[in-house]
């Protein structure tokens, strides 16, 4: 068996990223107009794969000339298929010669497709107890996911196991040649049953586990689908044979004679530069090599525990740089002399934890010019440390120059610093720059926003991954237990790499639209307000989660009684077996799925489909349900209590989300539930302490108001400025009555129309949420447009603006890139266009809010600092602990305030409401 350890194999498919390089990026060319897009995505791909994955043999498998024994079984296979194009024909040599440069092993098996070479090393994998991912981006590889075997996608950056085959395609991966044949495929001209898609497909697989079942219960099967079902049982087999991949193919090759690969630099040199790939080249010429090359660091750094606010890269400091470890005062206070006379200077902490309510001071950097830092180490105290200066002492010198807003400091992700430096008694100010914010600002999707990323895709620039300092797993060192050789250019390089970051990235902000004034009015003030938010916490009451969990556990025992009794027994509700033999042995219900062993299944679908037929899996049903809030909310939420607090302190997240969104963790305040009785209960424990009252402020109908501006349609306009229902609005003009006769049905399909349209939904999306036919769903469609004819002319010119500029914009300048806008995929490029859409309003939406946020704060701060402040936000909702005495005076200020967060063609509404708890103030 493979260790936990133990890196997996990495499998490439050359061939899927091939294709989908070519489609996706723009048509790169040399200077002799050689085409390179399609050469640069694949060893993009690649060398992006050895940063995932550090110290996994990999093996890249292509597809040979020819054709393959599919063929001889089926002379129609991939008849369909165009030439391929001439312009990528002629980069697959370059593309070879690169991975052969690369040190890479390469297989190209006559007569078989790469699917079936790399299904036959799976199997290999598999049967060895070996871990092995295979990066792929063809949906037929699903069948080849096992314990051992998991699919990744680095183009869409998406895993899947046995759990994502399940939930993408809704059968196991020993079901998927089965769908696939069903299913059939266009592409590869393989023939399936006339009119089945997936969710037919699924069905019949869920009812009848394979394909040899189905055809043998064909006759059950009514209707025009069960003609078609019939009509194709004899080619069934056929399609499934051409969809299974080989997992028996003759190799001269095994992944026992794998080995660590072996770069010929002068080789690979010679091919960048004949192709023109200027950072890879400068890469290898300063003696760097290739990001992916290392076979010993890791890339991961999920579970460090130094203040790196990143996830960690590969490599070394250069030697040319000039780094200081300062264990004396003559040499920190020159160090301070120069901060303090220092235009800007680059700020970093290192501490004992990433979770910033614990984390104590290890050690500071800095550094004003690029290639020059010093690191101070405070706290490193393994067995034999050196003498260090006192940390309260070195802390105390610094708090002047740290409190002082006038003394400009840049960091990556500053909130983090400031957070740690309140646990000292120091209360940061002068952020003039954060660089994880000014690389999100000028382009959410370019790159992720850690730092070791960010120096990597701006600065062609590898950093010293945490985990080669600090080793991994279980025996990781604190960054106070790592010694100071290998701490200090690992500290010291996070303050130079941030300075040169910066330096990078300010010019590209102030050259690209509005973005800098992004940056300065909304993104770079957001900072310290969420910082304080996050240091105040939210105030939970324990009991009133404990009295919930012991309600929940007690209705649990009820149903479990009652499950006993209906079922004349005692049983383990939870035991899948012991449920078997109830529902299908003694109490005879339908099999109408089976497990992949061939038992019959007691999963939630199938019990919710039972639940009608008898009492005794509802009662399950409705068990699971209780036992799953209890573990995820009531029992979970008291643990995150602070013990020297006594508060939840979450953690707000600026660079996650594409559209500008906030999003939080531990807990995420975003994912609570609150449509569910159950859900209210939970939100019943967020309190105000004594004295104060929880208010909550919510946008209402934000989205559809930025659309109304943004439109300017007529119609919306006028429903808004009315202040009309806009549903109710919708439904009287798209069903063709008066406001007064709108249903509790029309309205709901109303609102199901007003929102899916501004997310790009499809007449088909909007005929299953309505569950009407989707010629109905489609005139739905069609008289919402013509009575919202400006709704429809924005749609079409954003589509527009979209494909000639790459990207769209928020109200305020933000921007969202979309790179597969004009990609020769139409599905990608119609998801590209769905985007473009939604996420002016989505951004306007969380720009606005951000807006609110920075003056509702200043506003508190300056006149009422004793009265109220600021706990939450979630969604289009801002939370406030106000003292009774202040509530009137404050919930109308704070609506005043957010409803001139922009300045739009409707009202800006804003709900407003109070109580003793979160679920009375919504």
């Amino acid at each position: 068996m493979t260790s936990k350890n133990t890196p997996p194999v990495v499998l490439v498919d050359g061939s899927s990223y091939l294709f989908r390089a070519y489609h996706a990026l723009p048509p790169l060319t040399t200077s002799k107009d050689h085409p390179t897009g399609a050469i640069k995505g694949v060893i993009s791909m690649i060398r992006r794969l050895e940063q995932d994955f550090p110290g996994s043999k990999m093996v890249v498998v292509f597809d040979a000339k020819g054709k393959t024994f599919r063929h001889e079984m089926y002379e129609e296979y991939k008849a369909n298929r165009p030439p391929m194009p001439e312009d990528l024909a002629c980069q697959i040599e370059p593309i070879h010669e690169i991975v052969k440069a690369m040190g890479l092993p390469m297989l190209i098996v006559s007569g078989v497709e790469a699917d079936d070479v790399i299904g036959t090393l799976a199997n290999e994998a598999t049967s060895k107890g070996i871990d092995v991912v295979v990066s792929t981006g063809d949906k037929d590889m699903a069948q080849l996911v096992s314990d051992h075997v998991t699919l990744i996608n680095t183009m869409t950056e998406t895993r899947m196991d046995r759990d994502g085959v399940v939930e993408k395609f809704g059968v196991t991966p020993e079901q998927i040649i089965d769908y696939l044949a069903l299913v059939g495929d266009k592409v590869d001209n393989i023939p399936g049953v006339n009119k089945c898609g997936p969710k037919t497909a699924v069905k019949w697989l869920q009812t009848y586990e394979n394909l040899d079942n189905l055809i043998e219960h064909a006759d059950d099967i009514k209707g025009k689908i069960g003609e078609y079902l019939r009509e194709a049982t004899d080619i069934l087999p056929l399609s499934r044979e051409l969809a299974t991949i080989r997992t028996d193919v003759e190799l001269d090759f095994g992944l026992e004679d794998l080995k660590l690969r072996e770069q010929d630099d002068d080789q690979l040199l010679e091919l960048f530069r004949e192709y023109e790939f200027k950072s890879w080249i400068a890469e290898l010429e300063n003696g760097e090599g290739n990001p992916g090359a290392s076979n010993s660091a890791s890339n991961s750094g999920n579970n460090q525990t130094s203040a790196r606010k990143t996830d960690s890269g590969n490599g070394s400091a250069g030697s040319s740089r000039n780094y200081t470890v300062v264990t004396d005062q003559k040499t920190l206070d020159g160090w301070l002399k120069r901060l303090r006379e220092a235009d800007l200077f680059a700020f970093d902490t290192e501490t004992t934890s990433l979770r910033y309510i614990d984390a104590e001071i290890v050690g500071v950097s800095f550094a004003i010019e690029p290639g020059e830092a010093a690191y101070v180490p405070l706290a490193h105290d393994y067995m034999g440390a050196p003498d260090q200066l006192d940390r309260d002492q070195v802390l105390n010198q610094l708090k002047p120059l740290l409190e002082d807003p006038k003394l400009a400091k840049v960091g990556q992700n500053l909130k983090y610093d400031k957070n740690v430096l309140a646990n000292h008694g120091i209360n940061l100010e002068g952020i003039a720059e954060d660089t994880m914010l000014e690389s999100y600002v000028l382009n959410s999707v370019a790159t992720r926003h850690d730092m070791d990323s960010l120096a990597m895709y701006y600065l062609n620039e590898k950093t010293i991954s945490y985990e080669s300092i600090a080793g991994k797993g279980a025996k990781q060192l604190t960054f106070n237990q790592i010694e100071l050789e290998q701490a200090a250019p690992y500290a010291a390089e996070d303050a130079d790499i941030t300075l040169r970051l910066h330096q990078t990235l300010k010019p590209k902000l102030e050259e690209t639209g509005k973005l800098a004034s992004v940056y300065r009015e909304i993104d770079l003030p957001l900072v310290p307000v969420l910082s304080r938010m996050e240091q105040r916490g939210t105030l939970i009451s324990a009991s009133t989660l404990r009295q919930h969990s012991q309600e929940l556990a007690e209705r649990m025992a009820e149903l479990e009684k009652e499950a006993h009794e209906v079922a004349g027994e005692t049983f383990n509700l939870g035991s899948t077996k012991q449920l078997q033999a109830l529902f299908y042995d003694k109490l005879g219900l339908p099999v109408i799925k089976k497990t992949p062993k061939g038992a019959p299944s007691t999963a939630e679908p199938v019990l919710q489909e039972l639940a009608h037929e008898h009492e005794l899996p509802r009662l399950i049903l409705e068990h699971r349900s209780l036992s799953k809030l209890k573990s995820t909310y009531t029992d979970t939420l008291p643990e995150l209590i602070h013990h020297r607090t006594g508060r939840v302190h979450t953690s707000y997240h600026q660079a996650v989300t594409a559209t500008g969104r906030l999003s939080s963790s531990e807990p995420n305040l975003q994912n609570i539930p609150i449509r569910s009785e159950q859900g209210r209960r939970i939100r019943q424990a967020f309190i105000a302490p004594e004295g104060f009252k929880l208010v909550a402020a919510d946008y209402s109908q934000i989205e559809l108001r930025i659309m109304a501006h943004l439109s300017g349609d007529k119609g919306l306009l006028k429903a808004f400025e009315k202040g009309e229902d806009i549903h109710k609005a919708t439904a009287a003009e798209v069903f063709g009555v008066s406001l007064d006769e709108v249903s509790a049905d029309q309205r709901l399909s109303a609102k199901a129309i007003n929102f899916g349209l501004i997310y790009g939904m499809s007449a088909f999306g909007l005929s299953r949420q309505l569950d009407v036919e989707r010629k109905l769903a489609q005139q739905y469609i069609d008289r919402y447009f013509e009575r919202y004819p400006g709704v429809l002319k924005y749609m079409d010119n954003i589509r527009k603006q979209a494909h000639d500029d790459g990207f769209v914009e928020t109200l305020f300048g933000r921007r969202l890139y979309l790179p597969e806008i004009n990609a020769r995929n139409k599905q990608m490029q119609q998801a590209a266009e769905r985007t473009a859409i939604n996420a002016p309003m989505q951004g306007t939406a969380a720009d606005i809010i951000k807006r609110a946020m920075v003056e509702v704060e200043s506003w508190l701060l300056r006149e009422h600092a004793d009265d109220a402040r600021m706990t939450m936000q979630v969604h289009d909702e801002l939370i406030l602990e106000v003292r009774e005495s202040a509530l009137d005076k404050i919930r109308d200020g704070l609506v005043k305030r957010m409803s001139a967060a922009a300045d739009l063609h409707v009202p800006l509404l804003v709900e407003a409401g109070a109580g003793d708890n979160w679920d009375e103030a919504h």
